[in-house]
């Protein structure tokens, strides 16, 4: 990877960020929107659809003139600053998110951080995934967290999990 590229969290006008995706794809600057497919019920039909795992955000990979002509978009509001410089997310938090969603196993999304340690998955549906344990009536789930935006993705974890405790 680049070590001139970052990731940025971009905040969205309200449900545009399917309409972000496109118009940040048709100036080709890398980005990610995670998604999850949902099984919608109206009262006629059943449909299988795809929304957003965090509403109103989509996330880029680039230099600050990636950033600069992202923020040029029309479904794109701004980006999230942190001490007054255009906050960078870290390249091991997308690829947590990335493999948790990948691994197609039941999650919720948690608004604020989730305390506990942090750790790295060894085995199992989510091998490679950095987040941190939870304990919660005698089951385990793990978040993996997007600092920046105040949001952890929870999901169980399989009794027979192994992973080993990461120290910052």
């Amino acid at each position: 990877m680049n070590d001139d590229k970052y990731w940025f969290a971009l905040y969205t006008k309200p449900r545009h960020e399917f309409k972000a995706a496109e118009q940040l794809k048709s100036i080709d600057v890398e980005h990610y929107l995670p998604v999850v497919s949902k099984m919608k019920q109206w009262s006629d039909r059943k449909k299988l659809i795809k929304e957003p795992v965090i509403s109103s955000y989509i996330f880029i990979r680039g230099d600050e003139k990636d950033r600069l002509e992202s923020l040029q978009q029309d479904a794109i509001i701004r980006c999230l600053f942190e001490n007054g410089r255009p906050a960078k997310i870290p390249d091991w938090q997308i690829e947590s998110l990335r493999l948790m969603l990948d691994s197609q196993s039941d999650f919720y999304v948690k608004n604020g951080l989730v305390p506990g340690q942090k750790v790295k998955i060894n085995d199992g549906p989510f091998k490679g995934v950095i987040g941190v344990i939870e304990d919660s009536e005698n089951e385990k789930t793990i978040a993996v967290s997007v600092d920046l935006l105040k949001r952890s993705i929870l999901a169980h974890l399989p009794r027979d999990s192994k992973f080993e405790i990461i120290k910052d």
